[in-house]
């Protein structure tokens, strides 16, 4: 991202980005100070956007010779078309032949690094990762928007907003938005604020239904099933979630158990690395054959509901029962 930073302050540009990665809010950030820095706001001759896989690769590379029309550059975004991901021979050697003032921007969700198209991108390019951000950075960076907005957060409500909020960036500069403009004049940010605004995502309340199962609270575990169905969530999603929650603390107990550290863990599960500290405690409470057992009985609970035999929301519920019995 730095070196992006320079390029718009040289005014230098290579003819190739590729960005991929899980963080959206920093793709989106960077590519619209790539858009502001090389097209001026009136301008719709030299940009053009492209989404989805039926782009038409010749169409690109037509625009992408053709030279800009009384502007420096002409801008190209590639969303999701997959050209960044993978692509024939044929239109590898038309972007050989794109003009020297064309800038290109190709955005996926993930890339092949062995892919040929890669590999000409990051060589003849600048291609860049964009993952999500560690406890660390995301705290950093949500202090720094607070003090724009003369608002600060202890550092025990910031721990709490990111437990509630997630590490989605997006989510957290809207969650953030609607705090800050609820305490209006007021400096600081509390937990009792986080309580009365913030939506806790559904993935947390599950994380924390989890944990009440294991400690047996029955009582718990059914209070926060029902405020999930009060929230519009369907139970075969809540269902959903909880197996992909135990699959999640197998697979951490199982890595921990090798000597995996929690770097590694958080890559081969694919969650930010603060989230596994938060997955090997709570694994700690539950023995594995507990864990297979109840990822089993999801899964007989989802083929009864599929055929009929008992309604989704009574499914979950009486699952749910089981589990904390």
């Amino acid at each position: 991202m730095k070196k992006i930073l320079e390029h718009i302050k040289k005014n230098e540009y290579p003819k190739f980005y590729l960005f991929y990665g899980s963080e959206k809010y920093m793709v989106s950030q960077m590519k619209e100070q790539l858009y502001k820095a090389l097209i001026s706001p009136e301008d719709t001759i030299n940009y053009s956007y492209f989404e989805g896989k039926k782009t038409d690769p010749e169409e690109v590379t037509e625009l992408a010779k053709t030279l800009p029309f009384f502007s420096d550059h002409r801008l190209i975004i590639l969303d999701q078309t997959g050209l960044g991901k993978k692509a024939n021979d044929a239109f590898l050697e038309q972007l050989k032949e794109c003009a020297d003032t064309t800038v290109m921007i190709f955005i996926e969700d993930m890339v092949d690094k062995r892919s040929k198209i890669y590999k000409y991108l990051s060589k003849e390019g600048h291609a860049v990762s964009f993952e999500a951000a560690n406890e660390k950075d995301l705290g950093k960076w949500i202090l720094s928007l607070l003090k724009k907005e003369g608002k600060q957060m202890s550092p025990k409500t910031l721990r709490s907003f990111l437990y509630r909020c997630g590490s989605d960036m997006f989510t957290l500069k809207n969650e953030l938005e609607k705090l800050i403009s609820y305490t209006d004049s007021r400096a600081e940010i509390t937990q009792k604020d986080l309580e009365d605004l913030t939506s806790s995502q559904t993935t947390n309340q599950i994380f924390v239904m989890l944990e009440a199962i294991a400690k047996k609270q029955r009582d718990k575990v059914l209070t926060l099933y029902y405020d999930l169905i009060e929230l519009k969530e369907s139970p075969f999603g809540i269902l959903a979630l909880l197996v992909r929650q135990c699959n999640q603390l197998i697979q951490v107990k199982d890595l921990d158990s090798r000597g995996n550290n929690n770097g590694t863990i958080a890559k081969k599960i694919k969650v930010p690395p603060f989230v596994v500290g938060k997955l090997k405690d709570q694994a700690k409470l539950f023995q594995m054959n507990t864990l297979y057992q109840m990822v089993e009985a999801c899964a007989k609970t989802e083929e009864q509901i599929k055929s009929g035999i008992i309604s989704d929301r009574v499914g979950v519920e009486l699952l749910l029962i089981e589990f904390s019995r």
